[in-house]
């Protein structure tokens, strides 16, 4: 992966319901955004440290999960930069945080933590057996996907900016409108 590209990554499983939102989100923001340069989609499933070298190797990590994030099922909550990490870091709210957890201290330890991080957490309803989300997640996925847009053209702005200011290269088609992508 170049350095300045974004990872969005996706964690769960699609078998258990509520607990796939993270890459029920995923496939929706790939597929309504597939004109965003520099995005590269994992899917991260249910974690492994195998994952470390994605999120070492960018500049900017949008993760997507279900999350227990104590608020009526289907809620959106964007933990950005050090209120990501404080996030993972209190109690267990995520059926995979001590994964994710351990893969972001596994890139602070290798000095790799991505400049920019968010933790898109989507409250679920019900983690069990079923295909789909529940009516609360599934209305949920468009707010989340939003918000991931929205981080993205944001630090690709910033990116931008500093290119430019730094005067070695002109400013990159980057700085486009939600709308240039697709949605």
């Amino acid at each position: 992966m170049k350095q300045q590209e974004t990872l969005i990554l996706g964690i769960g499983n699609t078998l258990l319901s509520d607990e796939g939102a993270g890459i029920h989100a995923l496939n929706q923001l790939q597929s309504e955004y597939q004109n965003i340069p520099n995005l590269t989609f994992v899917d991260g499933g249910t974690l492994s440290f195998t994952l470390a070298v994605w999120i070492e190797d960018c500049s900017n990590l949008i993760v997507f999960d279900a999350a227990e994030l104590n608020q009526p099922a289907g809620t959106v909550s964007t933990f950005v930069g050090t209120a990501m990490d404080d996030f993972l870091g209190t109690s267990k709210r995520s059926a995979h945080e001590v994964g994710l957890l351990d893969l972001m201290d596994i890139a602070r330890i290798t000095d790799h933590l991505p400049e920019n991080r968010a933790l898109i957490g989507i409250q679920p309803e019900y983690m069990g057996w079923g295909m789909k989300p529940t009516a609360a997640v599934q209305s949920a996925l468009d707010t989340a996907v939003s918000e991931a847009a929205a981080l993205i053209k944001q630090w690709q702005e910033v990116n931008t900016d500093q290119e430019t200011s730094t005067a070695k290269h002109p400013a990159s088609n980057t700085n486009v409108e939600l709308s240039d992508w697709g949605a």
